[in-house]
């Protein structure tokens, strides 16, 4: 339950994206966007009583409350597909003079986005304000959102089974022990999930092509190595785009980072050889990580940044649905690419579901995760020794 101190603290900050102010319900239509708008984003409230231009508490009287309250269900219901639940709320504010009632009208981040108004449009929010959404890639990502529909499982124009890298697919049969010998080749593809109608799919694009970047230019890896702690600098040591499927990026990734970091005696013999300054088995799991979970909806590469005094290796897409850094710290997980989970976890050095973080951060205490929710990216940061 809000209370009128929290109330008074919420209309202080203004509207964001999520909280919008109404100083009554004056259009189901636009109140309908702004649900959907909410539900397609993070969720939020809609605070009924509030002047949106001043933030000023003008309040509703008891027969507003009821028939706003009442027409909010019917929005929700009927103006909204799939319909939303919604949660509502009467908080009053009392001084000297009077009491002024608002009604409090809490929506939830969706779980079968994306939501339509009774027209077909889908909104989304844009700061404190909506937008329709119109862009193919934004509307694939909200269908990845709700579980519907997997990225890599997607078919990629202008392939064909000559893409293929016969001898990729082979290692892989051998390392899973599956015995393929009396199927006509592409019966084989078809059956791994690599081929759909006689083009590939993305999976089996990123997985076992001969050149991946021919058709997916972005997905790759821009590693960077700079002189000095930020990104504007001019002067690097370093600079490399990494291209190939993802077991390549990963070795090479790995090989980037071990020739950029530096050895140290941590209690070693002098004779000895040292060891990275940040843990590889922490650097394996973060990358690996990467090219499995990023948002391949996105048409972005990883980057690996190297500074002086840190690390940062950033993934295009943030954390999915209302998954938390806080929840994957705790092992948690959404599969935002089920077909690469699938290909990793047989072949690579891919643990189980939700252990590669934990692993991770067992290994290498202070790394910090990022969830960048407003610029679309998950950040891992890791501080180099002095």
């Amino acid at each position: 339950m809000m209370d009128a101190i929290e109330l008074l603290d919420i209309v202080g900050s203004g509207e964001t994206s999520r909280v919008q102010f109404k100083e009554t319900l004056d259009n189901d239509d636009k109140i309908a966007a702004e649900l959907i708008a909410m539900s397609n984003s993070k969720g939020g409230i809609i605070l009924f009583g509030i002047k949106d231009k001043t933030g000023e508490i003008c309040g509703l009287d008891y027969a507003k409350l009821q028939y706003i309250g009442n027409k909010i269900a019917t929005i929700a219901t009927d103006f909204v597909k799939p319909q939303i639940f919604v949660t509502t709320e009467v908080v009053s504010i009392s001084t000297e003079m009077d009491s002024k009632k608002v009604l409090v009208v809490s929506i939830e981040e969706g779980i079968a986005k994306p939501y339509k108004d009774r027209n077909g449009v889908i909104w989304i929010k844009q700061g404190s304000d909506k937008r329709k959404l119109t862009d193919n890639n934004e509307q694939i990502r909200l269908f990845q959102q709700s579980g519907s529909l997997y990225v890599d499982e997607m078919i990629v124009p202008n392939t064909s089974i000559a893409d293929i890298d016969s001898d990729k697919v082979k290692e892989y049969l051998r390392k899973i022990d599956e015995e393929n010998i009396d199927l006509p080749r592409d019966q084989i593809y078809k059956n791994m999930n690599i081929l759909k109608d006689s083009r590939l799919t993305l999976g089996g694009l990123l997985f076992f092509s001969k050149e991946p970047q021919k058709y997916r230019p972005a997905f790759e890896i821009k590693a960077v190595s700079y002189f000095g702690n930020e990104i504007e600098g001019a002067a690097y040591r370093n600079s490399k785009d990494i291209k190939g499927t993802i077991p390549e990026l990963f070795e090479q990734g790995m090989a980037f980072f071990k020739s950029s970091l530096r050895q140290i005696q941590n209690g070693q013999n002098f004779n000895s050889t040292g060891v990275f300054e940040i843990s590889s088995v922490a650097l394996e799991e973060l990358l690996q990580n990467a090219l499995t979970h990023r948002d391949y909806s996105k048409n972005a590469p990883i980057r690996i940044l190297i500074f002086d005094n840190r690390i940062e290796l950033i993934s295009p897409g943030a954390l999915p649905n209302s998954l938390t850094v806080e929840n994957i710290k705790m092992g948690n997980t959404v599969v935002r690419n089920n077909l690469l989970v699938t290909f990793c976890s047989k072949t690579m050095k891919y643990r189980r579901l939700g252990s590669g973080i934990l692993r991770a951060l067992k290994e290498q205490q202070n790394i910090e995760l990022i969830n960048d929710s407003e610029g679309e990216q998950f950040i891992v940061r890791i501080p180099r020794p002095n």
